[in-house]
């Protein structure tokens, strides 16, 4: 005992016992630390996995369950099968991923369910060898009815060059993008319609060419107004002035400009064209949109071949028109955006309905229509005619406010805006002008909601399909309840 003693005081009166003593106590502790937080880590991120996967095994059966499509005796399987393919394969590889409960209520079109992992962590020593970690997810499907137009560039820069093929790229994209959204649908009562909106140095309107005004070169920017001989003392219906109009001011091609306002600036407005307006001196005239006499129709500021198509639920259609698409010409963004309001504004119905283009767009009702554009270019916008001089396709700082303008009306109107800037690091363009094009983009799109976002960059073609697709899931407005 006495030896032991001797040794126990020379031991602590020795520093290299107290330094060992210390340093195996630290040790100790930090091997506690680090374990437990490499377990709290693990298990947040299966309870993070595990959450992500339950939101999207309810959104997307939400609409089935709750309108009937899937019977509620099939609910645990269907969602089954969503949670395990969108579940991580850590957890869904055997049998530790169960599904708790689902309350399905076809009155509130609600979906709830609850699932669990007991998961296994890596140093049990700190905590419960096999934690159980809880998920709950509740979808609330919503029936309104949506109208989309696809703001689609088919200018020169989207031209196929070498291996790059950027043209094919967006007909990939935006096919797939029509064949996700209108899959699935009754014939006879589509819940959703699209528009296409293809444009390059303007918009070729196709069927709607009726209802523009062919400026002759030193005449009137104006369609020409009441007091004159072409119209008379008073203004005619409106099918006689599109005749009168036609019979005088006849037009090359059904290529579209701005329209312009009595003091020529660019319209921003969506209003019909077979909306009366008055000139500075009071006369009366339609206000019919502009194909400016300052484009040329040929070389790079040809009409492009590919036309709008109003809002329509026949995928053919829009396919056989996007398959179509040839690249050509510069940037009229702002003309294009133009186009994409007047395919979504309730104002333009009567005249899409009397070309036989369709029911035309609904009336505004945020309760039970969802209006959403997607606006998509690779490069600046360029062009502008209303109210520039000099060179018409150099006009990137009116073509950018105009557009900027033309997105502030169309979200006040009730529009939602989603953009996508395809390629815009391309080294053909300097830094100024890619930031220039990715602001305009930027200010377009509408405020980010939740985990739901609006302006997206893309590099490649797989990138571009990926964004509409997104694009696409959201429009259907399932809200995550919880």
């Amino acid at each position: 005992m006495r030896h032991i003693i001797r040794l126990a005081g020379s031991f602590s009166t020795d520093s290299r016992g107290n330094f060992a003593i210390l340093t195996a106590a630290t040790a100790s502790m930090l091997a506690i630390v680090v374990g437990f937080g490499v377990n709290t880590a693990q298990v947040y991120n299966i309870r993070s996995g595990l959450g992500q996967a339950l939101d999207a095994a309810v959104t997307s059966t939400a609409r089935d369950l709750t309108t009937g499509i899937i019977k509620p005796a099939d609910a645990r399987d269907w969602i089954e099968r969503f949670l395990t393919a969108n579940g991580d394969p850590e957890f869904t590889s055997d049998d530790r991923l169960v599904l708790e409960n689902i309350v399905v209520d076809q009155a509130k079109k609600t979906v709830q369910a609850t699932a669990y992992v007991d998961t296994t962590v890596f140093f049990p020593l700190f905590t419960t060898n096999h934690p159980r970690v809880r998920a709950t997810s509740a979808a609330i499907y919503s029936d309104k009815r949506v109208e989309i137009a696809m703001m689609l560039d088919v200018t020169g820069s989207m031209a196929k060059s070498g291996k790059v093929d950027k043209i094919g790229d967006l007909k990939t994209a935006a096919s797939n993008a029509v064949k996700t959204v209108l899959k699935n649908q009754d014939a006879k009562n589509p819940r959703v319609r699209v528009a296409l909106v293809p444009y390059a140095s303007g918009v070729n309107v196709g069927g709607l060419a009726a209802n523009l005004y062919a400026e002759k070169a030193s005449a009137s920017d104006l369609p020409p107004v009441t007091g004159t001989a072409i119209v008379g003392k008073t203004l005619p219906s409106y099918a006689d002035y599109l005749t009168v109009v036609a019979k005088e001011f006849p037009r090359g091609d059904a290529c579209a400009t701005e329209r312009k306002t009595a003091n020529g600036k660019p319209d921003m407005s969506a209003d019909g064209p077979d909306t009366v307006r008055t000139d500075k001196n009071g006369k009366k005239y339609y206000a019919l949109v502009n194909r400016d006499d300052n484009l040329t129709g040929s070389g790079m500021n040809k009409c492009p071949d590919a036309k709008v198509i109003p809002l329509t639920a026949d995928s053919k259609a829009l396919l056989d028109s996007i398959d179509d698409f040839k690249a050509n010409g510069y940037t009229a963004g702002a003309i294009a955006i133009q186009w994409t309001y007047y395919m979504l504004s309730a104002s333009w119905r009567g005249v899409v309905k009397g070309a036989g283009l369709g029911d035309g767009p609904a009336d505004r009702d945020d309760k039970k229509i969802h209006k959403v554009a997607i606006l998509m270019t690779d490069g600046q916008f360029n062009t502008a005619y209303a109210g520039v001089t000099g060179n018409f396709n150099s006009q990137g700082s009116t073509s950018r406010g105009n557009a900027e303008s033309l997105c502030t009306n169309m979200k006040a109107a009730g529009i939602e805006i989603f953009t996508i800037g395809f390629d815009l690091n391309n080294k053909s363009m300097s830094q100024s002008e890619r930031d220039q094009a990715k602001g305009v983009l930027k200010n377009c799109a509408s405020a980010d909601a939740s985990a739901i976002k609006h302006y997206f960059e893309v590099s490649t073609g797989a990138e571009l399909d990926a964004a509409f697709q997104e694009i696409i899931s959201n429009t259907e407005k399932l809200a995550l309840t919880q």
